[in-house]
């Protein structure tokens, strides 16, 4: 069997393919499990192979055709599209998120139909398909509402997705991923980056300023339970999805203040105490639209599950990546 996972240089990109070669073998779409016999990694700079031969890096732009149907053929038989331009990039760059988070999307799922033979598509979408005016807990039947390019793109997505798995085209399943925190090295132009910065940047001996007021809720998951949670979403059958292959991922609805608060109990008042707070009106505006928490009935019911607590999330950043 052949994996492929587009943004294969990111950093669930690598913590996936790492974690797949660990394990060593995937269901396809008839629950048939198979040994990985390689797995693809696409992106627009060179991903780490891990010195394993099973492994395959292949750089250029996942919207040019050429490109994907080098890393396409009827062997593939699971793709994670994982690539994307972040929520903050993608509002400020209009053209770049379409190209990326739309059009390369349709013309991934557009080679699959080509090829005809429906291979499993694991594509990860957001809370920021949701906007406006929400209840306290989101629904699966609340409707979307994306109130940023990127929230719209990742929406149209879904839809593409849920129509090309309709028509057999693929085997598909939309993860809606939480914003995921702490995500270790430099802040990238998500709107969503200070989540991990508060963090991260006091444990680095560094100041952080929290773009939005303390108030804030937020629906996060750690990175180990991201990754869990895009396999087990893999492994799931057509079956259990029924007609709708969109799965609200559980998470850990969480203000700003108490997650401050928990990194002074996990690291000391001195760690928390360099984090300071300046408004960016731009950033409240896209992150306050988002949904705080969501009801995750249906994903408990499939064996999906999050975070204990936002300690147990930092406590893992210590050991994951500062040990």
């Amino acid at each position: 069997m052949k994996v492929l996972i587009t943004g294969g240089a990111g950093f669930l990109g690598q913590r996936l393919a790492r974690q797949l070669l660990t394990r060593g073998q995937l269901s396809d779409s008839q629950g048939r499990a198979h040994t990985i016999a390689q797995i693809v990694l696409a992106d627009v700079v060179p991903a780490h192979d891990f010195g394993d031969p099973r492994v395959r890096v292949v750089t250029g732009d996942i919207a040019d055709r050429t490109l994907l149907r080098q890393t396409i053929d009827t062997d593939t038989t699971s793709i994670f599209h994982l690539a994307a331009i972040v929520s903050g990039q993608a509002e400020a760059d209009f053209d770049l998120g379409m190209r990326i988070n739309l059009d390369a999307s349709r013309l991934l799922l557009d080679i699959c139909r080509e090829l005809g033979h429906k291979p499993k598509v694991v594509f990860t979408s957001s809370v920021a398909v949701y906007g406006g005016k929400l209840p306290d807990v989101v629904q699966d039947t609340t409707a979307l509402n994306p109130q940023s390019s990127y929230g719209a793109q990742k929406a149209i997505g879904e839809l593409l997705l849920n129509d090309f798995s309709r028509k057999g085209f693929v085997d598909g399943r939309v993860l809606r991923l939480p914003t995921i925190s702490v995500r270790p090295g430099k802040p990238n132009k998500a709107a969503s980056s200070f989540a991990s910065g508060i963090i991260r940047e006091p444990f680095n001996g560094e100041a952080a300023v929290c773009p939005v007021s303390p108030e804030l809720r937020l629906w996060l998951l750690s990175p180990r339970r991201a990754i869990d949670s895009l396999i087990a979403g893999h492994e799931l059958s057509a079956e259990s999805l029924g007609d709708s292959r969109t799965v609200n991922l559980p998470g850990l609805s969480v203000s700003v203040s108490e997650m401050v608060s928990a990194l002074g109990t996990v690291a000391g008042a001195d760690v928390a105490s360099r984090i300071s707070f300046t408004p960016d009106p731009a950033i409240e505006r896209i992150v306050k639209s988002w949904p705080g928490a969501w009801d995750v009935a249906r994903a408990q019911v499939l064996g999906l599950s999050a975070d204990k607590d936002f300690e147990t999330i930092i406590e893992a950043y210590i050991e994951d990546e500062l040990r």
